[in-house]
């Protein structure tokens, strides 16, 4: 742990003699020891010692110091109400974050202000708007190995919205997948879980062995859920929940509710439950929890998400709408948007499921005037999720009610767009759709229309709500009008025309009059205060009133406060109806969008068929790619046909002529089938896949010390060990990484063994033109092209997929477009044609050449070397790609200078 985060050394060799204040500062790091603690002090969050010169640093903000009697301490502080902006950057450090707020206010108690944790921030469990860095979920994981099994079990809670799923598996690298799905942004682990499996991106922490033991963690689940031990499968997804759990309700904070230990790496052994107040701190938005089974829907690792680029463009400086869900998000509320991406993450398997999807998009997709009319209300629904959340932790300001109230007021039209539906799924959204007239009804009664942000000042309970309020007011503004007439009444009593009546918060209500006119002031004038150029005084009546004013206005400040908490308890009493709610909504949204996709881009509903137990079926006609489609001014369909029958093609063509376009259509294509969504094509007929393996791009990886080849080999291997007839493989270009014999013989030998041992549906891209003779050998396999025109030397692309293997690379041709210098493609040309003249079974390696065999001549007339002479005999020239020929060309220019 970082000695700067936990209890002050210089604080605690006296902790006995410190000041109360920084005794309590110092009792808060001890128990926090794993975060930065943001202590309150007026209006500011001050940090010290150690932690104040960490911060200093890390925010850019000035060290300056504390002294009191036992000595000077270092110190640094943010302002309250920038906080967050603050907190962001620790976070992205790599620090959590303990808000120590005060919980009391001044002059309430004797002795110090009391102080206490009201959150913990960690990049996992965030709740602010302002920290959320996109509407989509935030998952905290927490990963438990079991109990002499190789069994892991996987939690994933989004604190903000409630959404709670669990899954396990034998295998590591399933459970890798199943975190490449979500990317959790935070991790807890347990006993020998393996932190590796997590991306480097996500904060991993060793969670305290107690919250993962079985017995506590099931007593922790047990207050969540309802008999956990027959909603999950195992023991060791019970001690992942149920330390979730336990972890998310220690970063909720709330010491001032009751003590609790910190459970943390490195200090408390014990982590108690609290049985006699289990309430106090219960998560009351957690509702749910769903157990799945990750071959429930089709598997998508983090290769294969990256290579499809559903959610991140694959360029360094792609476009963030160059992506899957770019092109096909069109929601119009965070709801919608969050729950399209969880339909990308897990794509269906079942055909009815599937089919159920596809009815109601093909229903709004014919629907014109009810999908735009509900487009539009859907855009006045706010992040009900979210706020509920916020409502439930008691967090919830008026403004966020008003928010849930204008979401409510849009569910009955948004009802009444779906009363005459035909299809099953758009009726049940109806029939879910409860527009919580009551809770509507309760927030139009209590809360005006337009409140202010702080919730202590007032003004934020409806008049006629509450009769003591109304009461209070109507003395308050008694008063103050009884200040606007004496104003009046004492100019003329006293014939000061310049006398005013005013106030501020230190000396309340006075009456001023300027130096000049101080002759003419009253006996039962008593001074207030003296400024330069006037006199401030009181009169009996005045402080009378005051007193009553004042008291009236603090006593409706305070009945404000509590008629509001008991209004938001309320409502928070309502969570799992707002939930479902929420659900409807999102559901109903996300399938608007698809709709609205497939309306604008022409898309088809895609026809889905039931596949035996071996083999797969993809029947697509004019297919087309949906983000490559909206990035060029054309776009040239292609079609695609893979039974089982014919499940391995062998792809040819030059680099540029869309091997890669086309192979990432037809997985994108069969994902959004299975997603529920049509598809950009003509026609589509296909059998769900399991699951999509990409080997698709040339990339290193330099922090784990992989070169671009033993990248590809890795990817290679997790294809050949996990795939099987029911999934769908994507090779580009294997090989490649290596020497051109190698890298032939490995993808031929891949090849055979896909088609002869996997038996999967295979795209396969090359240059190695030998692999189209496999075709006639293997009885799945066939081979297509693209086919490509010279005019003047030129290369045309046409982009058009065609049958049988391309009649050459015509990688000069491409280097030759691409820019590459005159003198360097002239020598390429050469060297093709040399090699051309040189049959691949005389060709003698240098190793074979005899010393005294005739030097062969150069362009320039000299000598060449007769092993460099075979060295470029055998070179296949005509299998290289572009970057590869000019590597090789630029080694043997090397080799000649030598």
């Amino acid at each position: 742990m970082d000695p700067a985060l936990g209890p002050p050394a210089a604080m605690a060799e006296k902790r006995d003699e410190l000041t109360p204040m920084m005794a309590q500062y110092h009792d808060l790091c001890a128990r926090y020891d794993d975060a930065i603690v943001l202590f309150q002090v007026g209006d500011f969050y001050e940090t010290f010692c150690g932690a104040a010169e960490r911060t200093a640093r890390l925010l850019e903000i000035a060290l300056t110091s504390r002294e009191d009697s036992t000595g000077e301490y270092p110190m640094a502080g943010i302002p309250i109400d920038n906080a967050e902006s603050y907190i962001e950057t620790l976070l992205e450090a790599g620090y959590r974050v303990a808000v120590a707020d005060q919980v009391e206010a001044p002059g309430e108690s004797p002795g110090v202000v009391e102080r206490a944790v009201t959150r913990v921030v960690t990049p996992g469990t965030l709740t602010e708007d302002e920290l959320l860095a996109s509407d989509d979920n935030n998952f905290v994981a927490a990963l438990a190995r079991g109990h002499d099994t190789d069994e892991l079990a996987l939690a994933l809670l989004d604190v903000s919205t409630g959404d709670f799923v669990t899954t396990s598996s034998d295998s590591s690298e399933a459970i890798a997948d199943e975190i490449s799905r979500f990317e959790p942004s935070e991790a807890v682990v347990g006993p020998d879980a393996p932190e590796a499996v997590f991306d480097q991106h996500c904060m991993v922490t060793p969670f305290d062995a107690a919250a993962f033991d079985h017995e506590r963690a099931r007593d922790m689940l047990s207050r969540y859920v309802r008999n956990p031990d027959a909603l999950l499968a195992s023991e060791t997804e019970i001690r992942a929940c149920g330390a979730l759990l336990a972890y998310a309700e220690y970063v909720r904070g709330g010491d001032h509710e009751g003590e609790r230990e910190t459970p943390t790496e490195t200090g408390h052994d014990e982590l108690e439950a609290d049985a006699e107040e289990p309430e106090q701190k219960r998560l009351e938005y957690i509702t749910q929890l769903t157990r799945y089974d990750p071959r429930e829907y089709l598997l998508l690792d983090a290769v294969a998400l990256r290579s499809l680029e559903l959610f991140e463009p694959r360029g360094v400086h792609g476009d963030d709408e160059a992506t899957l869900v770019g092109v096909l998000d069109e929601t119009a509320c965070a709801l919608g948007g969050r729950k399209l991406r969880d339909w990308l993450r897990r794509p269906l398997l079942e055909p009815r499921r599937i089919e159920a999807r596809l009815d109601a998009v093909e229903e709004l997709t014919a629907a014109v005037q009810r999908r735009e009319t509900l487009h539009e209300l859907l855009r006045n629904v706010y992040d009900v999720e979210r706020l509920i959340g916020r409502i439930s932790r008691e967090r919830a300001n008026a403004r966020d009610l008003r928010s849930l109230r204008e979401t409510l007021a849009v569910v009955p039209d948004i009802r009444d767009q779906l009363a005459d539906a035909d299809c099953d799924r758009l009726g049940e959204l109806h029939a879910n759709l409860d527009p919580l007239v009551d809770v509507r009804e309760l927030i139009d009664d209590a809360i005006v229309t337009e409140p202010p942000i702080e919730i202590t000042e007032g003004d934020i309970i409806a008049e006629g709500y509450d009769d003591a309020l109304d009461e209070l007011r109507a003395t308050a503004r008694e008063g103050k009008q009884w200040i606007d007439d004496l104003e009046d009444g004492e100019r003329e009593r006293t014939g000061i025309d310049s006398l005013k009546v005013g106030y501020n918060s230190v000396h309340g209500y006075y009456i001023e009059v300027t130096n000049p006119n101080l002759e003419a002031v009253p006996e039962n004038y008593e001074r207030r205060q003296t400024l330069k150029n006037s006199e401030r005084f009181v009169t009996p009546a005045l402080k009378d009133r005051e007193d009553q004013i004042v008291g009236a206005e603090e006593r409706a400040d305070d009945r404000e406060y509590d008629l509001f908490c008991d209004v938001r308890k309320t409502i928070g009493e309502e969570v799992e109806r707002v939930q479902e709610l929420a659900r409807a909504l999102a559901t109903l949204d996300a399938l608007v969008s698809l709709a609205t996709v497939a309306a604008q881009y022409d898309y088809c509903r895609p026809e889905i068929i039931e596949g035996d137990q071996h083999g797969l079926e993809i029947d697509i006609e004019g297919g087309r790619h949906p983000v490559v489609e909206r990035t060029q001014a054309s776009f040239v369909p292609n079609d695609a046909a893979l039974t089982d029958d014919q499940r391995l093609a062998v792809i040819t063509g030059p680099n540029m002529s869309g091997k890669s376009t086309y192979m990432r259509q037809v997985a994108q294509i069969v994902l959004l089938a299975q997603v529920g969504s049509f598809v950009p094509a003509k026609a589509a007929r296909l059998t769900p896949v399991d699951r999509i393996f990409t080997r698709v791009g040339a990339s290193d990886d330099i922090a784990g010390g992989r070169s671009t080849f033993m990248v590809e080999m890795d990817e290679l291997a997790t294809i050949l060990r996990e795939a099987d007839e029911r999934s769908l493989v994507l090779l580009d270009e294997v090989g490649r990484g290596t020497s051109t014999a190698d890298g032939l013989a490995i993808a031929q030998a891949i090849t055979e063994h896909i088609h002869d041992a996997v038996g999967a549906t295979t795209l396969f891209a090359t240059h190695h033109h030998p692999l189209t003779e496999l075709a006639d050998d293997l009885e799945a396999a066939f081979t297509l092209h693209f086919e490509v025109e010279q005019d003047d030397g030129e290369v045309v692309f046409h982009h058009e997929i065609a049958p049988g293997a391309a009649t050459g690379s015509y990688g000069v041709e491409v280097a030759t477009a691409a820019g590459v210098p005159e003198t360097v493609v002239e020598r390429s040309r050469e060297l093709v044609s040399a090699a051309a003249k040189t049959p691949n079974d005389t060709v003698e390696t240098a190793t074979d050449t005899d010393s005294s065999a005739p030097t062969q001549a150069t362009a320039d007339g000299g000598a060449l070397p007769p092993d460099l002479a075979a060295e470029l005999r055998a070179l296949e020239v005509a299998h290289l790609t572009p970057v590869e020929a000019l590597t090789e060309l630029d080694r043997l220019q090397r080799l000649l200078e030598e």
